[in-house]
This record gives C-alpha cells, sequence and structure tokens, in this order.
C-alpha cells in the first residue's frame, strides 16, 4: 500500500507547519521554547490532523534528541518498560523524546511506569491527547508538563497547503493537473480545519480525475463528492461531541433560534437522533420550565415523533420544537428551587415530617396529645389553609421564588390574594 500524501508532504521544519501562530509565530511561548533546545515535558492538546505529531517530529530533529514514538491504542506497560531498559542503547547525546500519541487510553498504572524517568530527566515526554487533559491524564504527569492546546486550522490557513499537495502531485506524477475554480477553497472549507484530511482529498480528487486532452482535471463536482460530510468533527464519546450538545442547549437557552438549528443539522448530520431529543427535552424542562408548562408535552410530542419516523424525517418536528424552545419565555425558577432544596438535603438539614403530614400512626400511651391534626385544604375557602409543611428545622426555609414572566406572575398574584386573605 502506498504511503499516504498526508505523510509524503509531511513538514519538516517549523515554517513548513499549517496554523498553530499562536503557538508557533515567532516570539510565542513553545516557539522560544524550541528554539532554545531546553525541552519539558509536554502535553499537546487538540484534534486530530492540525500538527501535533508532526511538530513533535520537527522538536526531535531541531534538538538533537533520538525520537521514540508510542501510540496509546496499541502501547501498554511492556512497550513502555521496554523503551526504558533501551535507555542506555540509544545514541542521543540530547537524550530520549518520547512521543507517546493518544495518551488518553493508557490508564493510571501504565502513566505512572513513566514517572520517575521524567523526574530524573531520563526520558523528555510529548504525549499528544485529543480529549481534555484535565480529565484523561493522571494529575502527576499533568504537574511535571506543560500543556499547549492546539487549534482546528482555519480554510485560510489549509489553502496554501492544498496548493501545495496539487504542486507535489504534479511534480511525483509527472504529468499535468489542473482543476476547476473553487475546488482548493473548497477542499480547504471541508476539511473541518483537519489539514491531514485535506491532503487525503487532494490525492483522491487527483486519483479519480479524468484526463482531458492530455491534462488531468479535477472538477468542483467531483471534489464535492469526494469531501462530502468531512467537514465535520463528531466523535460521539469526545470533546467535539459534548461541545456540540453544550452549544445546542445554550443557543435554546439563549434564544437563537439560528444557531441552535445550526448545532441541531450537526448533531442530526452525524446521526445521533437520541442525544439531540434528550437536550431538547432537558432544555423544555430547564430553561423554559414554568413560564410555558405545556411546553413540555409538546416536546415531548415531537420528540416521540421524531424517534418514531426515524432520520432524516425527524429532523422536521424536531426543527419544530427547537424553533418553539427558542423562543419561548424562559424560566429556571424549578430547577433553581429544587436545586436549593437537594443542598439543604446533601448538608445535613432536614429532620423529622411533622405529624400532620405522616402517614397515620398509633399514638402510644405516651403521646399527650393524640391525634394527627391533618388540615385537609379541599374543606376550605380556595382549598387551601395555612399549616406547617416542612420540618421543624426547615420551617422558614424559601426554595422556590416566582419567576418573572407573565405565567409565573399570574400565580403569584392569585396566591397573594388567597393567602392574604386566610392571613
Amino acid at each position: 500500500m502506498s504511503v499516504p500524501l498526508a505523510e509524503r508532504l509531511r513538514p519538516q521544519t517549523l515554517e513548513e507547519i499549517v496554523g498553530q501562530r499562536h503557538l508557533l509565530a515567532p516570539g510565542k511561548p513553545l516557539r522560544g521554547i524550541i528554539e532554545s533546545g531546553e525541552l519539558p515535558n509536554m502535553v499537546f492538546y487538540g484534534p486530530s490532523g492540525v500538527g501535533k505529531t508532526t511538530l513533535a517530529s520537527i522538536i526531535a530533529k531541531q534538538t538533537d534528541r533520538h525520537l521514540v514514538r508510542l501510540n496509546g491504542t496499541t502501547a501498554g506497560t511492556a512497550e513502555i518498560k521496554d523503551v526504558i531498559a533501551r535507555l542506555d542503547s540509544f545514541l542521543a547525546p540530547n537524550g530520549i523524546l518520547l512521543y507517546l500519541d493518544e495518551i488518553q487510553y493508557l490508564n493510571k498504572k501504565q502513566q505512572q511506569t513513566l514517572l520517575e524517568y521524567i523526574e530524573k530527566g531520563s526520558i523528555t515526554l510529548i504525549a499528544s491527547t485529543t480529549e481534555n487533559p484535565y480529565f484523561y491524564i493522571y494529575n502527576a504527569i499533568l504537574s511535571r508538563s506543560t500543556v499547549f492546546e492546539f487549534k482546528s486550522v482555519v480554510p485560510s490557513d489549509v489553502v496554501p497547503a492544498v496548493e501545495r499537495a496539487f504542486d507535489f502531485l504534479r511534480q511525483e506524477r509527472g504529468e499535468p493537473i489542473e482543476s476547476e475554480s473553487g475546488v482548493t477553497e473548497h477542499i480547504a472549507r471541508a476539511c473541518g480545519g483537519d489539514v491531514r484530511k485535506a491532503m487525503n482529498a487532494v490525492e483522491l480528487c487527483v486519483l479519480s480525475a479524468p484526463m482531458r486532452d492530455g491534462i488531468r482535471f479535477v472538477s468542483l463536482e467531483a471534489a464535492a463528492e469526494l469531501t462530502q460530510k468531512s467537514a465535520m468533527r463528531y466523535d460521539r464519546a469526545g470533546d467535539d461531541h459534548y461541545d456540540i450538545l453544550s452549544a445546542f442547549q445554550k443557543s435554546m437557552r439563549g434564544s437563537d433560534p439560528n444557531a441552535a438549528l445550526h448545532y441541531l443539522a450537526r448533531l442530526l448530520e452525524a446521526g445521533d437522533l437520541p442525544s439531540a431529543c434528550r437536550r431538547l427535552m432537558v432544555c423544555a424542562c430547564e430553561d423554559v420550565g414554568l413560564a410555558y408548562p405545556l411546553i413540555i408535552p409538546i416536546v415531548k410530542a415531537a420528540v416521540d415523533a421524531a424517534m418514531m419516523v426515524g432520520l432524516p424525517e425527524a429532523r422536521i418536528p424536531l426543527a419544530d420544537a427547537v424553533v418553539l424552545v427558542c423562543n419561548s419565555p424562559k424560566s429556571n425558577s424549578a430547577y433553581l428551587a429544587f436545586d436549593a432544596a437537594l443542598a439543604d438535603i446533601k448538608s445535613g438539614k432536614s429532620g423529622p415530617i411533622p405529624r400532620t403530614l405522616q402517614n397515620v400512626h398509633y399514638d402510644g400511651e405516651d403521646n399527650p396529645v393524640k391525634g394527627q391534626f391533618y388540615l385537609y385544604p379541599h374543606d376550605y375557602e380556595n382549598h387551601w389553609t395555612a399549616q406547617q409543611y416542612l420540618p421543624d428545622a426547615l420551617k422558614n426555609a424559601e426554595y422556590y421564588r416566582f419567576g418573572d414572566n407573565k405565567t409565573e406572575q399570574a400565580a403569584r398574584e392569585y396566591w397573594n390574594r388567597v393567602k392574604h386573605k386566610e392571613g
């Protein structure tokens, strides 16, 4: 099998790396560290295809260190110990640079194996991960490392890399290659910030392009077909998944239907119907809530319809529900009230249930005042009468406060009239 174009075109210098100017531009901290030759242990955090592995290779070459690569998806304790056992056999005047890709797949014990050698300086570690390092990397490793976050590469930075890829293939294949206007820009946009994906798309476009009068011609239509769905990063167990879900709910909470529909489209394009439905239901209850209580059964009906018909038709009831949630008044009064009550429970504030509310029990001879004395609200005007419902320790607690929306304010006025009259 031939080596992928992305590997054949892998940058060899810092200047050739696409994007990451916030880290590698002259005067930036990581650039200065590399040029100093004194390397700390580092964690490279960011999406795939943005230069983490490439930069590790360049760092090893530029600082004259022997590069050893391990991947967390395949390496285990035995492979790590094998590297350690061969430390003295590596001919590297400035030591070993261990590049540990996908470190999040190593368990705590496997990561701990490296600690002693990192501290002694026998190994300089560069660990890379596509997941939040503060969730997936052992604290002892993090405390001995500097975290650098890599960003998705913007299309304007990908364009020169795509052009370079076409030029490289022209020379490598020894044949003229032309592309229709807009092909380069389309590939740069469609790669979703992943330069490796862009390189692969260029190669696919060239391999599939027909010859016209001795020229291999890449059409915009062909490029669009080969890059469809490429622009979206989505991993159901990763950060991108939770970032999209977070943006989806926050857009609905913020009453922005355009943004909410955008994130709904990303979820459904990835086929994640269950997550979209779940967040939609949560938002209806948590963020609209008592400002428009009927929204809960309405959204539930839309979710049921979506799950029944499946994709792609599920987009129709879900889009209706998302716009309804965005345009509805908002209230989190019940949500906040419950959390306040729960906080008291967790802190130990409770106490016995008032006798008037207990299930009817036998009054012992030691009880001087016998009877439950519960007041049945329906026996009173407006179906309400004053009595204590909270335990004695919390009898003055106030968890719920009426929201400032029309529905809750109407309820507040009603109960103020009823309870004031009773009082």
